[in-house]
């Protein structure tokens, strides 16, 4: 049976953190995780994205999780052609050009921090989330392409932000040649930076949704106005046709909230896992 795994796209946000959402006594890092892992069976690892982690951090990560644990780890921000601060690099290469040889050598040394979290059976998925800037077209191609090169050996999960790419038949063959799992979205619909909330199952292995929201400064604004919504149970009830469908047609779905203002997120997983629950059996 498809296992659905229900969770948030991390588990640091101060926002979170300061919503009294993790008990007293479990504040800690340690504490956090542990409490988190408790509750859900999935999590984004998205401090990723901002800075490369130590091989010492993801170990942590999975001894402080069970079995069957799973963590989407979140590309770091260069290697998915985000702008990206020298001060995020680590020291000895911030002086590095930008150029191939920066890519292969960060590249190395996100794969080795990330690998405990593979050696462990903790791995989701390398999730690579690419930029609005990055429109569809043969010198796009050839980027996702090299990226997957790069992480040829990986589980690997691709999420447009430029929503052209799924209006062109081109997206479908591409992800599946490159044996990359298409991320779907929910966000505001009817909005010029909307992205449509039905994407093809590209790899039968994994399926992936993140929950982005449906705040209507979506792609606009500061973080908080972007992210911030309460799903209500019937726009949640809504998605699940979408993700029997999923389901059919692989042997994982996750499925990921992003709402991050105060605890929403934590709180549409839990209602989300509660819809499924009648019918499927969710790790928790």
């Amino acid at each position: 049976m498809t296992r659905i795994l229900v969770g948030t796209c991390g588990w640091t946000d101060p926002a979170l953190v300061s919503s009294g959402w993790y008990p007293r006594g479990r504040r800690d890092a340690e504490g956090r995780l542990r409490h988190y892992a408790d509750h859900f069976p999935v999590v984004e690892a998205d401090s990723p994205y901002y800075a490369l982690p130590s091989a010492r951090t993801t170990r942590a990560w999975a001894d402080r999780t069970p079995d069957g644990f799973r963590f989407d780890v979140k590309a770091f921000s260069l290697l998915t052609g985000h702008p990206t601060r020298p001060a995020a690099l680590p020291a000895d290469l911030r002086g590095h050009p930008r150029d191939e040889g920066l890519l292969t050598e960060i590249w190395a040394r996100y794969a080795e921090a990330v690998d405990p979290l593979r050696r462990a059976g903790r791995l989701g998925t390398l999730l690579f989330q690419f930029p609005p800037s990055l429109a569809p077209g043969p010198e796009a191609e050839s980027f996702v392409r090299a990226a997957r090169e790069r992480a040829r050996d990986w589980p690997f999960a691709v999420e447009f932000r430029h929503g052209a790419w799924w209006h062109s038949p081109r997206t479908t063959a591409l992800l599946q040649d490159l044996d990359a799992t298409a991320v779907g979205v929910d966000t505001r619909q009817n909005l010029p930076t909307s992205l449509p909330p039905d994407t093809p199952v590209t790899t039968p292995r994994l399926a992936v949704v993140r929950f982005h929201g449906r705040s209507p400064d979506w792609g606009t604004g500061t973080k908080e106005d972007r992210f911030r919504h309460t799903y209500t149970p019937t726009e949640l009830a809504e998605w699940l046709p979408r993700i029997k469908t999923l389901a059919a047609h692989t042997e994982e779905v996750h499925l990921l909230f992003n709402n991050c203002c105060a605890d929403a997120a934590a709180q549409a997983a839990q209602h989300m896992q509660d819809l499924l629950t009648p019918a499927h059996s969710t790790p928790s």
